[in-house]
């Protein structure tokens, strides 16, 4: 982890950078980096995927968050965070509960240690093209999730034992206790010390999971990404997240998208945004030209006389709909190149055309700043 880039670094944002910052800063990038523009280029190739790898950090608010606090380490396998703090393992001795309750007076209670409770939802990102975010695709993640030991079944006892209820709680996790204080005998619940507020004890613990009754395992989860989801939205997989405790449900599955920018395409909704550059002769005299769109090229017709910045639609050649039908449409914005490396024959050519408009004596320059100064 030591050759690694500060993430910051790499989308040169500040720490401090805003979610749009970084999101501007990784699209700038990638853009500039991109693979299909720079076919070859190893540089390139490994900048576009730095910055892929940080973005998908920086942009998840809880990995974001651990990042700062630890750095690579926070994803690093081998340094025993795997992504996530001991909060994704719900349920492991309920030290949440009992730092919440130790100042509880007045008889407060604690949950019910042994009381079904749902899972803990886990998180992922996916990284997906600009067409499969139109059209839709699946994809496979990796995640690791909390799931019952298959040995003891979730008791954490050894096959063939059981937990026995704990005998100064009575399985309920929490104890009484009586305290004087100035205005009396005052009456407080704290988690009972002798089994650690689980309500169990157990004398035979499963070698398999050392009596947590959850381990934790990589999978490869299937997620049916719909046509026109955009950057930054989030897919639910109900049921695919960390196994519940005492036989509640499982949580779920957050997956976060992540679009990569195209090479020409720019998206705004469901519109679809291209620039297209033409010839001067093309502007003026007019031309049929083929431009690229998410179905294919297409024919256009470009107007005589057409302007720098105009602006063709494309009906139905955008986004499609992320729920309901149809599409949204593509606009094509045209930009004029003036040519250069003119030869000596092209050169006088311009200048008659140019004398011919009246371009040359500069009287039409000079027509518009005289009004704007009188």
């Amino acid at each position: 982890m030591a050759d690694k880039r500060d993430y910051y670094e790499v989308l040169g944002v500040n720490k401090d950078a805003t979610a749009d910052e970084i999101k501007k800063a990784y699209r700038k990038i990638t853009k500039e980096n991109h693979p299909d523009l720079h076919p070859g280029d190893k540089a390139c190739e490994e900048r576009f995927k730095e910055a892929n790898e940080a973005y998908e950090v920086l942009s998840d608010e809880d990995k974001r968050k651990k990042y700062d606090q630890y750095g690579h380490a926070a994803f690093d396998p081998n340094a025993g965070f795997n992504g996530a703090g001991f909060g994704d393992f719900g349920g492991f001795g309920g030290f949440g509960d009992i730092f919440g309750d130790i100042f509880g007076f007045g008889g407060g209670t604690r949950a019910n240690p042994n009381a079904p409770r749902r899972g803990e939802s886990v998180r992922a990102t996916v990284n997906i093209s600009f067409e499969e975010a139109a059209f839709g695709c699946k994809k496979e993640v990796a995640v690791g999730v909390v799931e019952s030991c298959p040995d003891c079944k979730g008791n954490g006892c050894a096959p063939g034992t059981t937990p026995e209820i704990c005998p100064d709680c009575k399985g309920t996790g929490n104890v009484t206790v009586n305290q004087r204080t100035p205005f009396g005998v005052m009456q407080s619940s704290s988690p009972c010390s002798k089994c650690r507020g689980t309500g169990k004890i157990i004398h035979q613990p499963c070698k398999t999971c050392r009596g947590m009754g959850k381990i934790r395992r990589q999978h490869k989860v299937e997620i049916n990404i719909p046509a026109g989801i955009d950057d930054g939205q989030t897919i639910s997989k109900p049921g695919a997240g960390n196994a519940g405790v005492n036989g509640g449900p499982a949580g779920d599955l957050l997956v976060s998208v992540i679009v990569r920018p195209h090479a020409r395409f720019e998206r705004d909704g469901t519109s679809v945004l291209l620039e297209q550059e033409i010839s001067y002769a093309q502007a003026a005299l007019g031309a049929e030209i083929e431009v690229p769109t998410l179905d294919g090229k297409v024919k256009l017709t470009i107007p005589e006389g057409t302007q720098p910045g105009a602006v063709f639609r494309l009906k139905g050649k955008g986004i499609p709909y992320l729920r309901g039908s149809g599409r949204g449409d593509q606009f094509v914005s045209v930009t004029v190149k003036v040519p250069k490396n003119l030869t000596s024959s092209q050169k006088e050519l311009l200048r008659q055309f140019a004398a011919s408009m009246g371009d040359l004596d500069g009287e039409a320059g000079r027509s518009i700043f005289g009004k704007k100064k009188r």
